[in-house]
């Protein structure tokens, strides 16, 4: 729940800052008119954004034995690249996202008012797709379907009420901090879910040529049943956190590995170059 949490906040908070940045740009150039334009371009977005998530719950559940598997293993590896790049993404364009934005809306206004829908549409939609397939995702790798999706429209509800405040200039607090530390929690558990698409798929046999010729891959990398209880509070928190499981196949742990080091060392010296520059 608390992964899902910040996923829902941190993604929530990224659409909400996007908003208010085409609302508050639509305000000084006085047209406040098109508000409704905008957010029918951003209700859509989350519309389909909604349609999405529903979409792989219903071709999980009505997929046949070994492909439902094949397709939760493979929508949580892809939902692990999206929310790779959008947190490298967020780290980079951060401080030129405004400007950009502001540019669009000026393209828009230029062609037909009616673009401004195209322009919240899309600048909305990256976000609620990610969101929407990652929250799927984790939810899947947790075991756990209630709680996800209440931690996730817990963190969406305090980010849309954090981004009203925000661009109300009611409350300030520092974006770069916020993006920088939920970026590198988010890695941890982008690791957690891309291990756990990779026991989907082993589990009905798509590494079998891989595993025959190392059979060490199938063997488990460790057993901490009996330190942490199964099911127990630990586990359970650590599940639906990190998507930890007690007994992971070497193949698991060396995926996680081979992801969060890489990742993490890129992340942390890229934030590193930025602040001396």
């Amino acid at each position: 729940m608390l992964a899902n949490f910040l996923i829902g906040l941190r993604e929530g908070l990224e659409a909400a800052l996007i908003v208010g940045i085409l609302a508050g740009y639509l305000v000084k150039i006085g047209r406040r008119k098109d508000f409704s334009k905008l957010f029918t371009g951003v209700g859509a977005a989350i519309g389909l954004s909604i349609l999405v998530g529903f979409g792989l719950t219903y071709a999980v559940t009505e997929a046949p034995e070994g492909i439902n598997e094949i397709i939760a293993g493979t929508t949580s590896i892809i939902a692990v690249g999206f929310v790779t790049w959008m947190i490298f993404w967020m780290a980079s364009q951060a401080k030129s996202l405004g400007a950009e934005l502001r540019g669009k809306i000026d393209q828009a206004l230029e062609t037909s008012t009616v673009t401004l829908v195209g322009v919240a549409f899309f600048a909305v939609i990256r976000e609620g797709i990610e969101t929407a397939v990652f929250l799927w995702s984790a939810s899947k790798a947790t075991g756990d379907e209630t709680h996800p999706i209440l931690g996730a429209t817990l963190g969406l509800l305090v980010a849309t009420v954090m981004g009203y405040l925000i661009y109300r200039g009611v409350l300030k607090f520092n974006l770069s901090s916020f993006f920088k530390y939920t970026g590198a929690f988010l890695i941890v558990v982008a690791a957690g879910i891309l291990a756990y698409g990779i026991h989907e798929l082993q589990e009905v046999g798509i590494f079998a040529g891989l595993e025959q010729a190392f059979p060490i891959l199938t063997s488990n990398a460790y057993d901490v049943s009996g330190i942490i209880e199964k099911d127990g509070v630990v586990h359970s928190i650590l599940k639906g956190t990190i998507s930890f499981r007690v007994t992971p196949s070497n193949l698991e742990a060396l995926v996680w590995f081979l992801y969060a080091i890489p990742v993490t060392l890129i992340y942390v010296l890229g934030y590193r170059k930025t602040a001396k520059a």
